[in-house]
């Protein structure tokens, strides 16, 4: 029952990602579709690993690092390819261990922690690929480097040899209208076209969640974090 479920919703995710990427004149395949597992149990990853899905957010490092070290069997057996991005707000102390476990984060927000990925990815031998998470709204509660400081942190970063930003991520408050997430996926979208006017050439934008991804999408996304829609409410409290 739960596997036909999972299994239709991944489906109905994938048809509203190809409908809004049509309406808008892209292809579909330039997005990609981020499982987001945070509190989910492993059973269920590993029930949507095999109903297709490769690529899974979790907000915190040391639940991700429960799943992985979990899966890691059941991943090499299947012989799967799956990336795992730390999508969730990054502490210093715990950047060493993200860095050995996540192929993308997408929350680097700071000078001072772009400095210390570089520094733990140099040690593994490792170039690490992350997104700048910019703030566009004004919440306390919401993280992310100021649009004024997105230009001196790209700077920096292109000095540190370990450290690839590939695109740039934020989380807009939440609205019941998903059109009102519109203004801020749209600002997201001229920043990177601003950067690229200034040579910084950002392929990817990691923007909209099970509410508005859709809205997303049509402003250019190419990143999607989907939760909700896909596993429907997450267990409370459920750390794995």
């Amino acid at each position: 029952m739960y596997y036909s479920m999972l299994s239709e919703r991944i489906s109905s995710v994938f048809k509203k990602i190809t409908y809004a990427a049509l309406r808008t004149g892209r292809n579909p395949e330039e997005i990609k579709l981020i499982a987001v597992t945070k509190s989910q149990p492993i059973d269920k990853i590993k029930e949507a690993s095999q109903l297709g899905l490769r690529i899974f957010g979790e907000n915190r490092v040391q639940e991700a690092k429960i799943k992985i070290e979990a899966l890691k069997e059941f991943i090499a057996q299947w012989k799967m390819s799956i990336e795992w991005h730390m999508i969730g707000h990054l502490q210093s102390n715990k950047v060493k261990e993200a860095v050995r476990l996540f192929e993308i984060i997408h929350s680097m927000d700071s000078e001072k922690l772009a400095i210390l990925i570089n520094k733990e990815a140099e040690k593994i031998g490792k170039i690490q690929r992350v997104l700048i998470q910019v703030k566009l709204s004004q919440e306390e509660s919401k993280y992310g480097v100021n649009i004024d400081k997105i230009e001196e942190l790209m700077e920096l970063c292109t000095k540190l040899p370990n450290l690839k930003v590939e695109g740039l991520m934020t989380i807009p408050p939440y609205f019941e209208n998903p059109e009102d997430s519109r203004p801020y996926f749209k600002k997201l979208r001229q920043i990177k076209e601003i950067l690229s006017q200034k040579g910084y050439f950002l392929k990817e934008l990691s923007m909209g969640m099970s509410n508005d991804f859709e809205v997303a999408i049509e402003e250019g996304a190419t990143m999607v974090r989907i939760g909700t829609a896909l596993f429907g409410q997450r267990p409370i409290d459920r750390r794995i």
